[in-house]
């Protein structure tokens, strides 16, 4: 984890705010638990429904509707919304099922995980993933997505800062 600390404070430093669904605090815990966290880590918020996604996180109400707040796209919107919302250079977000919805067709938990970057002056920069975790409970789930958005995160933030 203190590649993360590492890769935040090099030149220019950066700021990380999470927005959580799927994973309930995880990531913000993981980035909690490094020492220093408070040098880059601005904060983050849990939104576990629709409306606190819309309202806090400025997730479009029809595009998530209609997806039950899980996708790329909504996962991107979070990540930019918790940018947005404190004012943070980048933005972790995760949202999906820990475990199946017969609802909504789900057979196996998965999930979204979305970075955006908002450069000085400039549009956000947006990258995200599905993970899949096929009988996983929904506590391992949960932990894995936080591990793989958190790998994620790292990995985006060592190809930008090698170039």
């Amino acid at each position: 984890m203190n590649d993360l600390k590492d890769l935040m404070l090099r030149k220019p430093r950066l700021t990380l705010a999470v927005a959580e669904s799927l994973t309930c605090g995880r990531l913000q815990a993981r980035v909690g638990m490094i020492s220093g966290a408070s040098e880059f880590f601005l904060g983050g918020i849990t939104a576990y429904t629709l409306e606190q996604k819309v309202r806090h996180l400025r997730v479009d109400r029809r595009r998530a509707a209609a997806a039950n707040s899980v996708s790329a796209e909504v996962a991107a919107e979070m990540a930019e919304g918790v940018c947005a919302l404190f004012g943070a250079d980048v933005g972790l977000a995760t949202t999906g099922y820990a475990e199946p919805s017969a609802e909504w067709a789900v057979d196996q938990p998965f999930a979204w995980w979305a970075v955006a970057y908002r450069p000085a002056g400039g549009a956000p920069v947006n990258r995200s993933g599905k993970v899949e975790w096929p009988r996983a409970s929904r506590t391992e789930a949960q932990e894995r997505t936080a591990d793989a958005a958190m790998d994620a995160l790292i990995a985006w933030l060592e190809a930008i800062r090698a170039k």
